[in-house]
C-alpha cells in the first residue's frame, strides 16, 4: 500500500498508527503504512512472538468460527473490529460450511473500509455486509446490522478478537459485552479473545508501552481472570477460557502451533 493513496471519506491518518493495519503487518500483509510497520517493528523488538500470537489467533478465530458453524449450526455472525481482510476472514470460513451464512463486520478505520467492501463479497447465497461504526456505541451497531442483514431474533454469533482491550476500563468493556449480547437471543454465542499477561508479561507489557505511545488508541493487556467477566452469564464451551493456541487444536498441529501464547480465547453460549 503507497501511503500517498487516496480513499475516500477524507478522514484516514496515516501519520499515526493503527491497530487493524499493525496487526495486518505481522500477518504478512501488505495493506498497512510506514508509520505502522516502523511501530510494528519496535514492538517485535521487545516482544518477538507477537508475529506468533497474531498467528495463533487467526487461526483460533478459523476453529470458532467452524464450530459455529457447523456444530452450533450458526448462520449469522456479527463480528466487530474485524481489522484488514486477510486469509480465513469470518465469511469465508462460515459460508464454507453453509454458504447461505450472513456476516456483518464492523470497524471504524477508512482504509479497512475501503478494502472490506472491495474483498469481503461471499457467497450469493448469503450476506456480507461492512459498517462503518465503533464498539463504544453498541446501540449503533446493533440498530445498523439489524437494518438490512441480520436478523436479531435469530441466533447469532457475536465475535470480539483483540477488541476489548481497547477499551481502558473493563467495566465499560463487560458492559459492551453484556448490552451487544442481551440483545441477542438464546442459542446465541460469543467469540472473544485478547491479549493476556500471564506468560511473558513483563516482555509483553513493554512493547504494549511502545504502542501505547504512539497510538491514538491504548491497548490494555489484562488476566485472564479479568477476560472471563465477559463471559458472566454464558455457557462457556470447553475447554473454556485458554491460550488461543490450546482451544480445539487441529489434531495435526505442529508443536509451535501448539506453543501457549499471551492470547486467551473462549467460546460461550447464551442460554
Amino acid at each position: 500500500m503507497n501511503d500517498s493513496d487516496e480513499f475516500p471519506g477524507g478522514n484516514l491518518d496515516t501519520s499515526v498508527p493503527h491497530s487493524a493495519r499493525v496487526w495486518n503487518y505481522w500477518l504478512g500483509g501488505k495493506d498497512n503504512f510506514q508509520v505502522d510497520r516502523v511501530v510494528g517493528d519496535q514492538f517485535e523488538q521487545l516482544y518477538p512472538d507477537i508475529t506468533v500470537v497474531a498467528r495463533s489467533s487467526r487461526a483460533f478465530l478459523k476453529r470458532a468460527v467452524t464450530f459455529l458453524a457447523n456444530e452450533a449450526h450458526i448462520r449469522q455472525f456479527l463480528d466487530v473490529g474485524t481489522g484488514m481482510p486477510t486469509a480465513d476472514n469470518t465469511h469465508q470460513v462460515a459460508q464454507a460450511v453453509a454458504p447461505e451464512s450472513r456476516i456483518v463486520y464492523v470497524d471504524n478505520d477508512p482504509l479497512v473500509l475501503v478494502h472490506a467492501r472491495a474483498l469481503l463479497t461471499g457467497t450469493s447465497e448469503g450476506a456480507t455486509e461492512y459498517i462503518d461504526a465503533d464498539l463504544r456505541h453498541p446501540a449503533a451497531i446493533l440498530d445498523a446490522a439489524s437494518r438490512t442483514t441480520l436478523d436479531l431474533s435469530q441466533p447469532t454469533g457475536l465475535i470480539l478478537m483483540n477488541i476489548l482491550g481497547h477499551v481502558p476500563d473493563l467495566d465499560e468493556a463487560v458492559a459492551i459485552v453484556r448490552h451487544l449480547m442481551s440483545a441477542l437471543p438464546s442459542g446465541s454465542y460469543l467469540v472473544t479473545a485478547d491479549g493476556t499477561n500471564v506468560i511473558d508479561g513483563p516482555a509483553f507489557e513493554e512493547a504494549i508501552g511502545v504502542w501505547n505511545a504512539n497510538a491514538p488508541l491504548s491497548y490494555h493487556l489484562r488476566h485472564p481472570d479479568d477476560l472471563a467477566r465477559f463471559l458472566t452469564g454464558l455457557d462457556v464451551v470447553e475447554p473454556g477460557l485458554v491460550p488461543c493456541s490450546q482451544w480445539r487444536p487441529s489434531p495435526d498441529a505442529n508443536p509451535e502451533d501448539l506453543r501457549e501464547v499471551d492470547e486467551y480465547g473462549a467460546v460461550a453460549r447464551k442460554p
